[in-house]
Order: structure tokens, then sequence, then C-alpha cells
């Protein structure tokens, strides 16, 4: 894994180190974050230096987004193996990001950043994402970075909270990321 540049952020490998524990924590306590994307908010520093040893690292293919200027983890992105798509050359993306960044255009720019990472890097023949059907936010992102609506999976993503919930699932084919990217 590497660091993966854009214009105002910087997306680095996760560290097991409580600098990097403090700055999941920040925004992974916020109660409008996690449940957004099916997690519940974290409890503690600890928890949050759990969830990076033993999620983060082992799945590798999970960065920390940080601000370039400032240096100050905002959100984490992923591009984890597609489990919908066992034997074909595909990863899925996943990502959260501090409420106080929201509207700034940020997981927009580390979304696109990931795909060119992921296409370029592993040769992807496509990339998925889900999001709930009520996160409306993130389902703006997915739109702006150009993935296609595929259909709801009911009941496709078992929660924190007990509660198995509805996904919206989208897909990008290469050819058509390649078209966005000669575009840009």
């Amino acid at each position: 894994m590497e660091n993966i540049y854009t214009e105002r952020l910087l997306l680095t490998p996760w560290r097991v180190c409580i600098e990097d524990a403090k700055g999941l924590y920040a925004y992974a306590k916020d109660p409008d974050v996690g449940p957004n994307a099916g997690w519940k908010p974290h409890e503690s520093v600890e928890e949050s230096l759990k969830i990076i040893e033993e999620l983060f690292v082992p799945e590798k293919n999970t960065w920390a987004i940080r601000e370039k200027e400032s240096n100050k983890i905002v959100g984490s992105i992923s591009l984890l193996f597609d489990r919908r798509r066992e034997d074909v050359n595909s990863r899925e993306m996943g990502y959260s990001l501090a409420k106080d960044c929201w509207g700034k255009g940020y997981m927009t720019e580390a979304a696109r950043a990931l795909m060119d990472y992921g296409f370029e890097k592993y040769n992807l023949v496509v990339m998925s994402i889900c999001t709930s059907p009520t996160n409306k936010r993130s389902q703006r992102v997915i739109e702006k970075c150009g993935f296609k609506y595929e259909g709801l999976q009911r009941r496709g993503y078992h929660i924190y909270d007990g509660s198995d919930r509805d996904n919206l699932m989208f897909s990008i084919l290469r050819e058509e990321w390649e078209e966005i990217r000669n575009n840009r």
C-alpha cells in the first residue's frame, strides 16, 4: 500500500498507533457518521485503536484521509474484495468522513483518486459500492464519481444494532472509468 495524493488530501495507510487512533476517534464518535455507514459510534480511543489493528491494517487497502495542510485525519476510505463478484477482478469501495468536512467535496476527491488507484494498480474490470437508501450524501458522491445504479439488495447488510438493512448497489466498469478519466 502506498500514499495517494490529491489536490487537498493525502490518503495514507492506517498505522497501529495512538496518534491514528485519536484521529479516527475524533470523527468516528459522532453519532451522525457511523450509523450512516452501518457501524456504531466509537466509544473510546482504545476502541478506535482496536478497529485499526483488527480491521483496517489486516484488510490492507484501507487508508486514512488526511487534510494536506493540517495532516488532520478527517475520514477513511477502503478498496476491499467485492463479496458479490467472487470470480471477477473487482473491488468494493467504502468510506466515511468527519461531519465538519461534509459538503466540501473531500469524499468525491478521495473516491476519484482511489478509483484511479484501483483500476490502474489492480487492473480491475469493475468497481462497486453500496450505500443505505437513506444516505443521500453518499449517493451524491457515488453519482459524481460516475457509478451506475445496479439495484436494491433487500436486507443485504447486517448492521451494528442487529438489524438488517437494504443496500443500494452501484458499479462502474473499467471502460466507463477510462472515459471519465480521459475527460477530466
